[in-house]
C-alpha cells in the first residue's frame, strides 16, 4: 500500500511529538531541521524530501523511545521504502535506504566523525553492523547515490537542536507534493 501526500501528514501530526531517540528535539523537529538544513545547501527537492522523510520508519515501526537502549535495531531505513516507492523516485529513496550505511561509511573513512555522534548513534551503529571496513566503504563509495546519503547522513545529524527555527509542516509537504507529482 502506498502512503498519500496525506498519509505522510498524518503520521507525522500523530506521532511527530514523540521525542527522537534521547535527543533533545521531537520526531517532527528532527525531520524539519533535516530539510532545512538540505534546502539551505540548495539541493534538489527529491533530496531535500529525502532529507526531510529519512526516519519515516520509526513512525510506522513505533519501538517505543530510544530502542536502542534494549538493543534493538528497528531497521527504519527500510521500513518506510515499500510505502513510498510508489509514489517517489529512486533518488528520494536510496538516500532515505543508504543514510544508516552512510554513518558506518563516515566512520570509516573521516577519522574525526566517530567522535562527533550521539550517545544513540554510537548504539545504533553497534546494532547496525558497525564501521565498514576498507572494502565495504569503497562498495558503498562506488553506489549510485552514495554521495547524496553521505550528505544526508550529515544532515541527520546536525538536526537535534531543541528550539531550532525552521519551516513547518506544511512547508515540507509541499516539496515532497511536487516530487510525488513528478514523472518517475
Amino acid at each position: 500500500m502506498a502512503l498519500s501526500l496525506d498519509d505522510i501528514r498524518q503520521l507525522f501530526e500523530t506521532y511527530g511529538s514523540l521525542s527522537y531517540s534521547g535527543e533533545p528535539v521531537t520526531q517532527l523537529e528532527h525531520a524539519l531541521q533535516s530539510g532545512a538544513l538540505a534546502q539551505d545547501e540548495g539541493v534538489s527537492d527529491e533530496l531535500i524530501s529525502a532529507a526531510f522523510l529519512h526516519d519515516l520508519g520509526h513512525l510506522l515501526n513505533r519501538q517505543g523511545e530510544t530502542p536502542t537502549q534494549r538493543g534493538v535495531d528497528d531497521l527504519h531505513q527500510y521500513y518506510a521504502l515499500p510505502f513510498l516507492r510508489p509514489v517517489l523516485p529512486d533518488s528520494v529513496l536510496e538516500p532515505i535506504r543508504m543514510h544508516v550505511d552512510a554513518k558506518r561509511y563516515l566512520c570509516a573513512t573521516d577519522e574525526t566523525y566517530f567522535g562527533r555522534l550521539s550517545q544513540d548513534s554510537v548504539r545504533s551503529l553497534a546494532l547496525q553492523g558497525g564501521i565498514f571496513s576498507d572494502e565495504q566503504a569503497r562498495e558503498f563509495a562506488d553506489q549510485p547515490y552514495a554521495a547524496d546519503a553521505v550528505k544526508l547522513r550529515r544532515w541527520d545529524d546536525r538536526a537535534k537542536v531543541a528550539n531550532q527555527p525552521t519551516p513547518g509542516l506544511d512547508h515540507f509537504m509541499d516539496i515532497v507534493g511536487r516530487v510525488m507529482l513528478r514523472p518517475q
